[in-house]
């Protein structure tokens, strides 16, 4: 069972509501819901790295979407365009 700090009774008050929602409602609350993750992404990434543009953060937050993991060296294009600028 997945822990939640949603009671049993809340979480039927909430699925009664999304039932009661239209196909275009929660679509929009998924939508609404996708943008503020990808604020908080945002947010920690900025937090973590303050040097980095507004384009590594964009790059970084794409990648993390698309590929969770480090991309492999040789593919890493952005990676090695950054070595160069800094001299490593």
């Amino acid at each position: 069972m997945a822990i939640s700090d949603t009671s049993t009774e809340a979480q039927a008050v909430q699925l009664q509501i999304h039932r009661e929602m239209s196909g275009e409602e929660r679509l929009l609350l998924a939508f609404e819901m996708s943008l503020f993750a990808r604020d908080l992404a945002r947010a920690r990434i900025e937090q973590e790295h303050p040097e980095w543009s507004q384009a590594q953060v964009e790059y970084e937050l794409m990648r993390l979407a698309f590929l969770p993991e480090p991309m492999p060296a040789p593919l890493s294009v952005w990676e090695a365009f950054h070595k160069d600028r800094r001299g490593v």
